[in-house]
């Protein structure tokens, strides 16, 4: 089991804006949907409340301390919710997959000093008036592995902690 960063990003690092994804590239959501099939997916509140229904075939793990989230929350399937950090990391070693975590800024921030590996797909372009980002020094420690290139120009890139 590995816990393992997977994000898309533009070229300043942004990752929203207004409460979702500002791009659509159905390689890259293909992509993600490979990576994660059959996996834990780690999220906060807001990630979660973005999607329109828990990510199939993968157990759902949202981060909140919010009863809202976890109303909707507990009337799904594959839907797990966790007041913190500690409670997933307490989780993990019973998980017989790896847990990526997939988002929001605060969520990667929280993981960040766990994470072992980063999977990082690069969007050709700027977002204008992107309101969240990655936090700048995430890819500190961590060294390129290799990489792929998706359909519409879409590069990712596999770290490992150095």
């Amino acid at each position: 089991m590995s816990i393992i960063g997977i994000v898309a990003v533009d070229r300043n690092g942004a990752i929203g804006k207004g409460g979702s994804i500002p791009w659509h590239y159905p390689s890259d959501m293909k992509f993600f949907k490979e990576q994660t099939t059959g996996h834990a997916c780690v999220m906060g509140r807001r990630t979660w409340a973005s999607l329109k229904r828990p990510l199939k075939d993968r157990l759902n793990v949202v981060l909140s301390r919010s009863a809202g989230a976890e109303v909707r929350a507990e009337e799904q399937q594959g839907v797990v919710v966790l007041p913190d950090k500690r409670s997933v990391l307490a989780l993990a070693p019973y998980l017989s997959c790896h847990l990526y975590v997939i988002g929001g800024e605060q969520i990667y921030k929280t993981f960040q000093p766990e994470i072992e590996q980063w999977i990082v797909t690069e969007m050709p372009l700027a977002v204008e008036s992107a309101d969240t980002f990655m936090p700048p020094d995430y890819l500190q420690g961590f060294r390129p592995r290799n990489s792929l290139t998706l359909a519409d120009e879409l590069t990712v890139t596999f770290y490992e902690r150095t």
